[in-house]
């Protein structure tokens, strides 16, 4: 293994900048007046990221993975007797659906291939041929391909019915430009450790602050109770639980290196020309991306495996990983295909070396990406 920190092109957690690990070294009390401020500014930074109508949303932090963020606002959103229809075309989909099962939720799933965007004619044929759904969910960069969903359309056609809209924005939030009030959105998570850049340890739910209040009696958990942390970050500032200090130390200095970036357009920028720059190196080399280029977003890219038997892809990610370069194995149900992040601490240089890489890598092991 490297001496240095490995480049992760990953979708998360993913390589963070200097300045933001240096700020996890420090203790903070968690009663502390600035450690009550410091939670106090992220809050506010987040929903202002998410909306410029902030009067109307508030943001919730929630200890855990993003999953458990996920998690918390099935459980708190959907009401006892509600019905959640999911529109499903990928991994993280299907695992909103999985989480409503295990909450005992009553679950409509709308799914498509794993190469086309959300069809919103199909969702809104479902939403009217059952008038029982009280709330809809997707996922805004499904990570399965890297493909984005129309949040936007969908959040026209479920305001319409006036059904709450719920969005998985774990790998678009800071980096793919959302505005959740235009948008309708209800609600939306995120984590700590993707587009922002911090570490893993906490996500968060940007929220209608009349929706989350009427979520009253719905939570199935303690823990993961949204309406229940909100009130308590409202009423005292601080949190019900332990809270992750130095990573919230670290996420301040992720949001300020944010803004000095340009913001969410920034940050966006940088990633479309890692993506650029990674898709043009890979079509040199020969390999083929999934996704039709007009549906790609720019966090992700899948690609799919050489045709060449002597391609083997833990051989291949071993070799890259030996050189400090860790790529992301592929999540699709009908292809087999690898993933590459570009987002994080990355820059076009950074995908350029990873070009260089594969291809010596591609030598080595005596295969030919363009095998057909």
């Amino acid at each position: 293994m490297p001496a240095a920190d490995a480049l992760l092109f990953t979708p998360g957690p993913l390589t963070t900048s200097t300045t933001v690990k240096a700020a996890l070294v420090r203790d903070l009390g968690s009663r502390d007046s600035l450690f009550i401020e410091l939670v106090a500014d992220v809050r506010r930074r987040l929903v202002a990221l998410a909306t410029a109508r902030s009067d109307e949303y508030t943001t919730v932090i929630i200890q855990g993975a993003g999953t458990m963020g996920i998690e918390a606002m099935i459980g708190t959103f959907v009401p006892r007797n509600g019905r959640l229809l999911v529109a499903v075309n990928g991994a993280y989909g299907r695992r909103i659906v999985h989480i409503a099962q295990v909450l005992g939720i009553d679950v409509t799933v709308v799914e498509g291939p794993e190469d086309r965007p959300t069809d919103t004619v199909a969702v809104a044929a479902a939403l009217q041929a059952d008038q029982t759904i009280t709330n809809v969910a997707v996922v805004h960069c499904e990570t399965t391909t890297g493909i984005l969903n129309p949040v936007e359309r969908l959040g026209e056609i479920v305001h319409a019915r006036s059904v709450s809209f719920l969005v998985d924005a774990m790998s678009s939030f800071g980096a793919v430009p959302l505005d959740v009030a235009n948008c309708h959105v209800d609600a939306l998570v995120s984590s700590s450790n993707k587009c922002i850049e911090g570490v893993p340890g906490f996500s968060f739910c940007v929220a209608r602050r009349a929706a989350l209040a009427g979520c009253q009696g719905r939570a199935r958990s303690v823990a993961l109770d949204l309406l229940a942390q909100w009130e308590e970050l409202e009423r005292s500032g601080q949190f019900r639980f332990t809270p992750p200090v130095q990573i919230l130390l670290a996420f301040r200095q992720a949001l300020d290196e944010l803004d000095a970036e340009g913001g969410v357009v920034g940050r966006m920028t940088r990633y479309r020309e890692n993506h650029n720059a990674l898709v043009t190196g890979m079509r040199t080399l020969g390999f083929k991306e999934y996704l039709d280029p007009t549906l790609q977003g720019w966090i992700i890219t899948t690609f799919r495996y050489p045709a060449d038997p002597a391609f083997r892809f833990e051989e291949f990610y071993s070799r890259l990983a030996r050189q400090g370069l860790v790529i992301y194995p592929g999540k699709l149900t009908h292809a087999d295909c690898f993933r590459i992040g570009n987002i994080g601490q990355l820059f076009p240089e950074d995908i350029r070396g990873l070009v260089i890489a594969i291809r010596e890598v591609a030598a080595q092991m005596g295969f030919r990406p363009d095998a057909a």
